[in-house]
């Protein structure tokens, strides 16, 4: 009998792809050899470079070698590790057309032709802008490995690209690197993008951009820790015309000090240390960051009127106020030697209880317990009643004073009058 042969059973099957799904092998260096041969056909005329990237982009993957597009614009080849130009493929390696081949003697106007280039080519590309903004944050790293005068032209360009919204002002905070700020390197190239921007744009539009990027906050993050360095961070913004911006570091840095200045006495308070060891603190904190009495005492009265919990009962919240207080009048009066820092401690009781409307009535009992224990004296109580200085409740508060200050004014006389007949 015969037996069946079993036909033989395919093990595999072999698929065929279709010709758009395959994937096209990562060949950064034949991109760059494409763009570089066409950029040199365009003669360093920046009409024809535009014209030339706007057409390449049909043929050419922006989306894939973005990066190495942006390098050979910039620096004028693909750049590695260490800030140098590729070598590798087969060439060419290196453009002319590039910003760091623009004439060493910087013309601010041939600089701006390259900001036309760019602004077009992200124009027409739009999904190269995150790009672009990754690429600058990737060459401010290599600063440091470019010549002084590349250096001097980036900057230039960086300050162009930030002030045309085509890279976020904090893209600058890559330069917050340790080795960059230990050179010194970092603080330079910031205040070199400063002085360009305030050159072509005005201090003004830098004044404001800085601001409003809270960019201030940071900037001796670009300074290593040193006495020296904080010279140094002064001078160069001095010398280079960039008061205002000082100004702005050190309005931002007073107040950060404030509030340093502020925790330091609520904790000093809530751990229950003595009056005199917090007023040896402050005084210390205060003497070396600046800050001056009459914000001292400002900020003593903030701190201690944060403590309690405050009684909901308007007739009842005055007593209370006037007790907490008195446990405090020695600081108070610490802070409060000179006219300013009382003039500045009764403006701020005033501007305390017209805030809080539970302490509309209690402002003469307070006034009336700092003049008791010469916190405030009565030449600044008749100065505040007699002018105008903060018009918020100043009448309802006029109105609680006047019997006291009939009081001062009576005493006053009398005391001139025997000193007269004397």
């Amino acid at each position: 009998m015969s037996q069946k042969v079993e036909k033989p059973v395919l093990s595999g099957q072999r698929i065929k792809t279709r010709k758009r799904d395959e994937k096209e092998r990562y060949d950064p260096f034949g991109f760059r050899d494409a763009i570089i041969s066409g950029l040199d056909k365009c003669s360093n005329d920046f009409e024809a470079i535009s014209r030339y990237l706007d057409g390449a982009g049909n043929k050419l993957d922006y989306r894939r070698y973005g990066e190495s597009l942006f390098d050979v614009l910039i620096a004028g080849g693909i750049l590695v590790p260490g800030g140098t130009l590729s070598q590798e493929g087969e060439g060419p390696y290196q453009t002319d057309a590039c910003i760091f081949n623009s004439p060493d003697d910087i013309n601010i106007e041939a600089m701006k032709s390259w900001e036309q280039v760019f602004i077009k080519l992200m124009r027409r590309y739009k999904y190269l802008e995150k790009l672009f903004q990754d690429e600058i944050k990737k060459i401010l790293l290599y600063v440091k490995y470019f010549s002084p005068v590349d250096r001097k032209k980036l900057s230039v360009m960086v300050s162009l690209w930030i002030s045309n919204g085509s890279v976020p002002f904090n893209a600058v905070l890559a330069l917050n690197n340790a080795h960059l700020v230990k050179d010194h390197l970092a603080l330079d190239f910031l205040i070199d993008v400063f002085k360009w921007w305030r050159q072509d744009k005005g201090v003004m539009s830098l004044h404001s951009a800085i601001k409003k990027s809270n960019i201030e906050s940071h900037l001796m993050s670009f300074v290593p820790d040193s006495k020296q360095s904080h010279t140094y961070f002064r001078t160069a913004f001095q010398e280079n015309g960039l008061d205002e911006i000082l100004k702005l570091y050190n309005d931002q840095h007073q107040q950060q000090a404030k509030k340093e200045l502020q925790s330091m006495l609520a904790d000093g308070l809530a751990e229950g240390k003595t009056q005199r060891d917090i007023i040896i603190e402050l005084r210390d904190f205060s003497s070396k960051e600046s800050i001056q009495d009459h914000e001292t005492v400002c900020i003593v009265w903030t701190t201690v009127m944060d403590i309690p919990e405050w009684n909901k009962k308007e007739e009842l919240v005055t007593d209370q106020a006037v007790r907490h207080l008195k446990q405090y009048t020695s600081l108070f009066a610490e802070f409060a030697e000179s006219t300013k820092s009382e003039l500045n401690l009764l403006l701020k009781v005033q501007e305390f209880c017209y805030a809080n409307m539970m302490f509309m009535r209690a402002f003469q009992k307070i006034i009336m317990l700092f003049y008791k224990t010469d916190v405030i004296s009565e030449q600044i109580i008749l100065k505040w009643y007699k002018q105008d200085f903060n018009v918020k409740g100043k009448m309802m508060f006029v109105d609680q004073m006047k019997n006291f200050v009939e009081w001062l004014q009576n005493a006053e006389e009398e005391t001139d009058s025997d000193a007269s007949s004397d």
